[in-house]
């Protein structure tokens, strides 16, 4: 039986139980970073195959675009401003993981004197590296190299994609 909304308690109790049984979704928040010519940040991983963009898994309940800013300060030092939402990628289960949803923001470019200085600060990353667009994409695994793809037309023409599995399904532009 449902209890009463003026019950606190027991109320509260009913919502966490219904809360307990909802589906829970991985998120991953990587950036979009640029150095002064405009060459793309990418990271070599030490934990699993392929370059990705830099970033990492948000932790229980934190912000997407504060997990982006987190990750870039422990794996690389830096602190970094989120200009804006790139792409929002809904990925299936695959393997042993969940479904997950993957956001990419917008941070900026970096001034020369910081890319220049740019070492990996912990051993999750071997290599950090500034790459024209095509080079960066050569070196992504296929789905990630379709979300740098889509941010970088969004960058252009500021529509926010929305992919399926790294498959652009939708473009939104934020209106104020």
């Amino acid at each position: 039986m449902r209890p009463a909304p003026t019950d606190t308690e027991a109320w509260n109790a009913y919502l966490a139980e219904g809360n307990a049984k909802q589906a829970r979704k991985r998120v991953s928040a990587d950036v979009i970073l640029r150095d002064e010519h405009g060459r793309i940040l990418t990271v070599n991983p030490t934990y699993k195959d392929g370059w990705d963009l830099p970033g990492g898994m948000a932790e229980a309940n934190e912000p997407p675009d504060q997990a982006a800013i987190r990750e870039l300060r422990e794996e690389l030092g830096l602190a970094i401003t989120i200009h804006g939402l790139l792409v929002v990628d809904w990925v299936p289960p695959h393997g042993p993981w969940d479904d997950q949803l993957a956001f990419v923001f917008d941070a900026g470019t970096l001034s020369p004197a910081v890319a220049a200085a740019l070492r990996p600060q912990d051993d999750e990353l071997s290599e950090a590296l500034f790459l024209p667009a095509a080079e960066a994409a050569a070196r992504l695994l296929p789905r990630q190299r379709n979300r740098l793809q889509a941010a970088r037309r969004a960058l252009t023409d500021g529509r926010t994609r929305y992919l399926h599995n790294g498959a652009e399904l939708w473009q939104f532009r934020v209106t104020h």
